[in-house]
């Protein structure tokens, strides 16, 4: 799955991770399967591998971006430098760091199992990860550039997106769009797309099958659509899953829309019942935070506990106790996560590897606390959702 994340700041703060870890693609220092609960990243120690060039070397803690695929992760240090960690090097627990070429700072990144894609100031370039990770050569791992006038460069979109278009981790590899859209931010989800522009206005397009596209429907869309029930509301930020979709707008208010068969929109559904049963003793929890009420778009509070949700196709406004305000919102194959204004993290949806971080392996379908960075005094910054696990950037600490 193919997804836009946000740079956290280079700044004082650590990454944490938790959930799926099987090649060490999570936190590399912990040998699990799932990581429970929020880890901070540090690097395991392990050399480079016999052949390897003299720039490949143990790797260090992430610094500015983490951008994860499914078996392995890529991080972007302040200096441009890359690495990556997981199932790398035709292994799992494996770690890679490749220092800047030529002096020049690569400034963001995008990743695939198969595929990363590098931002530089004067051009974009595909690398063939695992000939990336097998040789160590940068240079030889080439397979697609695609040339940037330096004129062309605005400071003011977020990558994927570049001048005339945007970057895709599929073949190939650049899309046109129309200027008229004037676009501002992009999120890739594992078959749709979400795109931003600077009047705030949100649109959508690719397949639909799941209501991923907010459009009411489960038709695809060849071209950017607006979607008309968040027309005239500021939208902020957008985050696409696999099958699913989550915005904010400008007030921190959550919108939710397309596949719930997880529970990964924070609206009913077929939960087992023994984990509904538990859900339904915590639903104050132990910080007191409470449960969100559900709204509709457009038709006020929901209440119904028996009404099971699994395509919502229209967006759906997720209130949040106290009136919390969201400011960065992520989505993983079937899970989602939001940071509020004050620094505290949400997350819903499935479980199964720990991806919540709630210190279990059950599903939600009401976002819950991630208590262990109150409890820690962390202040969230930053949240990536891979396709099983959570990424996290935070500040402070006891």
């Amino acid at each position: 799955m193919a997804a836009t994340v946000t740079a956290a700041p280079c700044a004082s703060g650590r990454w944490f991770g938790f959930g799926f870890n099987r090649f060490g693609q999570t936190v590399p220092g912990v040998a699990a399967d799932r990581v429970l609960e929020p880890r901070h990243l540090a690097a395991s120690g392990s050399g480079p591998r016999p052949g390897h060039s003299p720039d490949i070397q143990p790797a260090p803690a992430p610094a500015c971006k983490v951008c994860p695929a499914w078996s392995h992760s890529a991080g972007l240090r302040g200096d441009g430098s890359i690495y990556f960690w997981g199932f790398v090097a035709d292994g799992p627990w494996h770690q890679i760091y490749i220092n800047n070429r030529d002096q020049q700072r690569c400034r963001d990144i995008l990743t695939s199992e198969k595929y990363l894609l590098t931002l530089w100031q004067d051009r974009v370039e595909c690398w063939d990860v695992p000939s990336l990770c097998l040789t160590g050569d940068t240079m030889g791992s080439v397979i697609w550039t695609k040339l940037l006038q330096e004129e062309e460069e605005n400071p003011n979109t977020a990558f994927p997106l570049i001048p005339g278009g945007y970057i895709t981790t599929t073949p190939p590899f650049y899309k046109p769009l129309s200027p008229r859209l004037q676009a501002r931010r992009l999120a890739l989800g594992g078959e749709h797309a979400l795109l931003l522009t600077f009047d705030w206005t949100l649109y959508s397009w690719g397949s639909g099958r799941h209501g991923q596209l907010g459009h009411g429907s489960v038709e695809d869309e060849a071209e950017p659509r607006v979607v008309e029930a968040l027309h005239g509301l500021a939208m902020a930020e957008v985050a696409a899953g696999t099958w699913h979709s989550i915005c904010t707008n400008a007030s921190g208010d959550v919108y939710v829309w397309g596949w719930n068969e997880s529970g990964q929109l924070g609206l009913p559904t077929k939960l087992p019942k023994k984990l509904q049963s538990e859900e339904e003793h915590q639903q104050t929890g132990s910080s007191g935070e409470g449960t969100p009420a559900l709204k509709d778009a457009g038709d006020g509070i929901m209440g119904n506990v028996n009404v099971f949700i699994s395509i919502q196709a229209f967006p759906a406004l997720l209130d949040f106790p106290g009136e919390l305000e969201m400011c960065k919102v992520s989505c993983g194959s079937r899970h989602t996560a939001a940071v509020t204004r004050c620094g505290k993290l949400y997350t819903w949806g499935w479980g199964n590897y720990g991806q919540l971080g709630h210190g279990q392996t059950h599903s939600s379908d009401v976002p819950r606390l991630v208590e262990y960075f109150t409890e820690n005094r962390l202040s969230v910054m930053d949240v990536v959702c891979g396709p099983w696990n959570t990424f996290v950037f935070a500040q402070g600490g006891i």
